[in-house]
């Protein structure tokens, strides 16, 4: 996030695009209904309604993965009624007239012919994010997981400097990440091309720094996306593989292709809490402490590096993460020794600029937010407040794209897929606990009454649903919160599992993400064999 959580009540403006921050991110979700009490304005773009829909000025309903349409209309309409901020474009950014050529085509009709909402809409809802004194943006998986995923956070970019809504209290763009420490992990280097810290990998000045401080030589070649691991391991191209805290048997697209991939790798070592679906296919299993049995930090989406301490004692041959890797390093025959997780946020602090000035104790009471230059510096709540941090900030024009996948006679349905308010991730956790189970005990198809009738089926009942990488069976909610043609999926579950039907065919030509959040199906009423 560029912002903080709590200048979420300090926004005029408060635009929603590809995320249900209610049901998957409550804390912020409260924050937004409280903002909205305070008389916070509200604009949603979804392709479903979702509980924050009943509280937006503008709800767009938009089709899933026409966001950059959407955007693109948005800033059309903003350019052409002179909205702009002049001078915040003239002093902090490059390439607006590139852009103000692109969108010229990009009228709210054009957009609305693409994105499916109303051109007034998506006039009404530029004018108030662009004249709103303190504008900010909240997006999440419903704008990345798409091959044209990185471009519709670009688009959002373009959208937040054109408007100068960045760099003061109440604005910004503030991505959710979608567990407790992915901010961290991305922090801690948790990429194939960049060292920790966001450095390039072929970075040599980085590298050398590295390199005096492991005393070992760092590889310059770039590394694999996950879809690009599980492809290796699935050719015999790779022979080992390390999975920890993730259960891709049922979080990762294409669930026959990564059993299968799985199976095709001669040793696999799961680390983890709990057994899961994957841990079935490993060959060791690496019990780990839960964030209530061990010491640490964890750092959240606002970018704020935050003290964990074990509240109870760990069972069993449980260890702590960083106390495996490092017997695993020294059995690997690189001695090292850290005494506690202190000493390695130390070690984080000499190497990562934007960690430099943190240690445990001063985080014992409250985190920082990075980056904190040096012991002295307090912190830095907000981003870019003087200014991008590149020096001007890029502007660039984006396209909107096509999916990779239409619907015709045979996959006449879009199904998109997300989480409901129950459960987390892949259940690993929530469905051990019993309330949060019995809410919500197994997987569902969301779908419009007019699309019931025209498959033939009523709420409760049983359906197949079919992609060209598989099929399940699931139970009918009927709901008129979703288009006709449309149908949504909780991933939660193994069973019924929403990603059987995603695929890796089509993927982000930048990040490498997968089309996780459109795939076209077909549907049809389930009979159970007597």
């Amino acid at each position: 996030m560029t912002n903080s959580i709590h200048e979420t009540e300090d926004s005029d403006l408060i635009f929603v695009i590809g995320s249900n921050p209610r049901e998957n991110h409550p804390v912020i979700g409260a924050k937004i209904k409280q903002a909205k009490r305070n008389g916070s304005k509200v604009i949603l773009a979804d392709p479903r309604e979702i509980d924050l829909s009943e509280d937006a000025e503008v709800y767009m309903q938009v089709n899933v993965g026409a966001n950059i349409a959407l955007i693109n209309g948005m800033i059309h309409a903003i350019i052409a009624e002179d909205l702009v901020n002049k001078d915040y474009i003239a002093n902090h950014t490059e390439g607006y007239e590139e852009l103000k050529e692109m969108v010229k085509k990009y009228t709210p009709e054009m957009a609305s012919e693409i994105c499916g909402v109303a051109p007034e809409k998506i006039v009404e809802a530029a004018r108030l994010y662009a004249t709103s004194k303190a504008s900010s943006i909240y997006y999440a998986m419903g704008i990345t997981q798409f091959k044209s995923g990185t471009n519709g956070v670009i688009a959002l970019s373009n959208l937040a400097l054109i408007t100068g809504q960045i760099g003061r209290p109440g604005t910004g763009i503030n991505p959710l990440r979608g567990q407790n420490n992915v901010q961290g992990s991305c922090d801690m280097g948790a990429f194939p091309d960049t060292l920790p810290g966001y450095k390039s990998i072929k970075d040599e000045k980085f590298r050398k720094l590295y390199r005096e401080e492991w005393g070992v030589e760092l590889p310059s070649k770039v590394g694999l996306t996950i879809t690009q691991i599980m492809d290796a391991a699935h050719h015999k191209d790779l022979k080992f593989l390390f999975i920890m805290g993730e259960n891709p048997v049922v979080s990762d697209p294409d669930t026959t292709h990564i059993i299968q991939s799985l199976k095709s790798l001669d040793f696999l070592v799961v680390q983890d809490i709990f057994m899961t679906e994957t841990t079935k296919y490993a060959d060791l299993i690496l019990p780990a402490l839960s964030f209530a049995e061990k010491d640490g930090t964890f750092t959240n989406t606002e970018r704020k590096v935050q003290r964990v301490r074990s509240a109870i004692k760990g069972q069993g041959e449980a260890k702590a993460d960083w106390l495996i890797f490092m017997e695993l390093m020294n059995e690997f025959g690189y001695d090292v020794h850290y005494d506690s997780p202190a000493d390695i946020m130390d070690e984080m602090a000499r190497l990562i600029p934007q960690y430099a000035g943190i240690s445990y104790d001063r985080i014992e009471k409250e985190g920082l937010q990075w980056p904190v230059k040096d012991k002295n510096h307090p912190g830095t709540p907000i981003l870019h407040v003087d200014g991008p941090m590149r020096g001007k900030g890029l502007i660039v024009p984006v396209e909107y794209d096509l999916p990779a996948e239409i619907v015709d006679e045979k996959y006449p349905y879009v199904l998109t897929n997300g989480r409901n308010l129950y459960h987390y991730h892949t259940r690993t956790m929530t469905a051990k606990t019993e309330g949060l189970h019995k809410k919500s005990p197994e997987s569902y198809l969301e779908i419009n009454p007019l699309t019931c009738k025209e498959i033939g089926v009523k709420d409760g009942d049983m359906v197949t649903v079919t992609s060209r990488r598989g099929s399940i069976q699931t139970k009918v909610v009927e709901t008129k919160k979703i288009l006709k043609g449309t149908v949504f999926m909780p991933f939660h579950f193994a069973e019924g599992s929403a990603n059987m039907l995603t695929g890796t065919e089509a993927l982000d030509i930048k990040s490498g993400e997968p089309e996780l959040k459109l795939v076209t199906v077909s549907i049809e009423k389930y009979e159970v064999k007597k």
